[in-house]
């Protein structure tokens, strides 16, 4: 269920200007057209295929569709422009004109811009404007929502960046700057969601900590999108201790369990590739959610009700011994007047027998 509306939406998940604002954690389906993702790469190449997949995608729940063209798995080179151009738009304009709300995933102003033109209604960027100074600007003026996700380079050596003392501190210090440059380049406040950048520049560990400190980059106030899909860290945790992990594609029941726990931490949106399973995972969350609400207004509606309860039982009690006190006074005033009567009439016996001796 989704409904059109500027801002809100419940605790933790928020809203933003010129997207359905939905009644739960929302599922981002992600569309790879390229050949060389580290999940899926290769399989929607052809544009005919990636349309029918995201059209796919949305049939098995999900609320909304990110298209990209250049794989950012670690150690991948950067694509040309013309090239991602050519994967991406014609994807964009045919799921949009299907009636997909469509993101598109690119660090290009250029690819951003003519993908919007075309009918893309989010631009997400994976180093949130930092690798292209024309980005932040461009999002500006075509006002639509954009994702800034933590990022320290490009993903040919980000893997030599995964140093932190506190990744948490860090990735939320990091996070601040960029959310700052965005709304100083003139992006609305609210128009702009965060994502921790899981996978870039991190290892296993850090992956870990930061799902498990969600509630300390909602802290900033903005929605979050949480994208864990199929990453190394799930492979490591499956893979145990000394085991090789399972290959990407299997690691979408861990996805899934990764986006119930985002959703229970308000997170605006998961971004995966299998989306039936988190679909019903952010489902379920929310009815557990709704349950424990309603059981704590039950729970506050029934102190009250004994509240309101004991004061009416405390002036019953306050009633009674006023009626009690009453009585006692006027069976002393009775008693009292008895007496008077039997001294009366005594003391008329002894006058009339006196009076016969």
């Amino acid at each position: 269920m989704s409904t059109l509306r500027e801002g809100g939406g419940r605790r933790g998940i928020g809203g933003l200007v010129g997207l359905p604002e939905w009644d739960r954690c929302a599922v981002m389906g992600v569309v790879n057209v390229t050949p060389d993702s580290f999940s899926d790469g290769g399989q929607w190449f052809d544009t005919e295929l990636a349309v029918k997949h995201g059209l796919d995608l949305v049939a098995s729940g999900a609320d909304l569709v990110d298209v990209g063209g250049e794989s950012t798995r670690p150690g991948a080179a950067r694509v040309d422009e013309a090239e991602e151009l050519r994967r991406v738009v014609p994807v964009v304009r045919e799921l949009a004109a299907a009636g997909v709300v469509v993101s598109v995933d690119t660090m290009r102003a250029t690819v951003a811009e003519q993908a919007v033109r075309a009918g893309a209604a989010l631009v997400n960027d994976v180093s949130g404007g930092g690798a292209d100074p024309a980005m932040v600007p461009m999002v500006a003026a075509a006002g639509v929502p954009f994702v800034v996700m933590h990022w320290r380079g490009q993903s040919i050596d980000m893997n030599n960046r995964a140093v932190y003392a506190d990744v948490v501190g860090e990735v939320v210090a990091e996070l601040t700057e960029s959310l700052e440059r965005a709304v100083a380049g003139g992006i609305e406040p609210d128009r702009i969601v965060l994502d921790p950048g899981l996978g870039f520049a991190k290892n296993a560990d850090h992956d870990l900590e930061l799902v498990a400190h969600l509630a300390r980059l909602r802290g900033l106030g903005r929605p979050l999108l949480v994208a864990a899909s199929r990453k190394r860290f799930l492979g490591r945790v499956l893979a145990g201790g000394a085991g090789s992990p399972p290959p990407a594609r299997e690691r979408d029941a861990a996805t899934a369990a990764v986006s119930a726990l985002a959703a229970r931490e308000g997170a605006w949106a998961v971004r995966v590739h299998e989306v039936r399973a988190s679909a019903d995972a952010v489902r379920v969350a929310q009815a557990i959610e709704q349950a424990g609400r309603a059981a704590a207004e039950r729970g506050a509606g029934v102190a009250g009700t004994a509240g309101a309860g004991g004061e009416r039982a405390g002036d019953r009690g306050a009633d009674g011994a006023r009626t009690e006190q009453v009585r006692t006074a006027q069976a002393g005033a009775g008693g009292t007047c008895e007496a008077n009567e039997a001294n009366e009439v005594g003391g008329v016996g002894v006058a009339n027998a006196e009076g016969a001796v």
